[in-house]
């Protein structure tokens, strides 16, 4: 019996949490949507981010979902409660998973403008362990460029100094990639952190909850990745979308294009 599992993200972000999680297991289908209509939305407001999970709780509703995996630290950070209380489901969410390894003093934190005005990373990093201070710094063009067909790495790497220079003033000793698209990066950034400064992937963190709720069976460890049961749906754009899957996840899919029946 398979577990139905629900990815959802504005974009390519959730790769990185679908990446990880079919590195553990194979007893799963996933149902990965991504709102590329209206990515990125680490630069909208609030209120409109919670419209927004409204919409997304409505499409999930009748999917039978075992579980939602939230892709979205921007969400996450801006409309949990809306999620929690609208699918009867458990939902696994990337500040709570990562907030429970960090293990230094000086934690850095590069995320979306949305998640850091919620100041959800530094309050509950802050509230789970004394003597943490947490260190925030907002990247509004980061999820664009990865969002680009072809990536600049010319501006990745202007903007990732503009970005983790202000961390680094302060004497950081983790950073936590706060938004799902920034370890798509990874590489580009470590390049630019002293290596002695732990970067953490949240996704790693989420999955890892999740495995220990829903336990693997020896028959359903993953010796090698499986596919076969992912399917993908996206808001616009679909073409685009699937040479993304092609590059970034290196196996060929049907995109669904699907409307969240948004005003927006």
């Amino acid at each position: 019996m398979k577990l139905k599992i629900g990815i959802f993200d504005s974009g390519i972000g959730g790769f990185t949490i679908l990446s990880s999680l079919l590195k553990t297991r194979k007893d799963i289908e996933v149902f990965y949507l991504a709102d590329t209509k209206r990515v990125p939305y680490g630069n909208k407001g609030i209120k409109q981010i919670r419209s927004i999970a409204k919409d997304i709780c409505n499409w999930f509703r009748d999917k039978n979902l075992d579980a939602l995996l939230i892709a979205c630290n921007t969400t996450n950070a801006c409309a949990l409660d809306i999620l929690e209380n609208n699918l009867d489901i458990p939902c696994f969410d990337l500040i709570y998973s990562v907030s429970e390894i960090v293990t230094k003093q000086h934690i850095g934190v590069l995320a979306t403008p949305a998640t850091i005005k919620s100041f959800y990373y530094k309050k509950i990093i802050e509230s789970k362990r004394e003597n943490v201070k947490v260190f925030q710094q907002a990247c509004p063009e980061f999820v664009p460029e990865i969002e680009r067909t072809n990536l600049d790495l010319d501006k990745l790497n202007y903007l990732s100094d503009l970005y983790i220079n202000p961390l680094l003033k302060e004497n950081v000793e983790e950073i936590i990639l706060g938004c799902s698209h920034y370890p798509l990066i990874y590489k580009v950034l470590r390049n630019r952190i002293d290596p002695k400064i732990r970067i953490i992937d949240p996704s790693a963190a989420l999955v890892n909850k999740f495995n220990n709720s829903f336990l693997i069976t020896k028959n359903h460890c993953c010796e090698s990745i499986y596919h076969d049961n992912i399917r993908f749906f996206v808001t616009a754009k679909s073409e685009e979308f699937s040479k993304k899957v092609k590059y970034w996840l290196k196996f060929n899919k049907e995109i669904t294009l699907v409307n969240l029946r948004s005003n927006d």
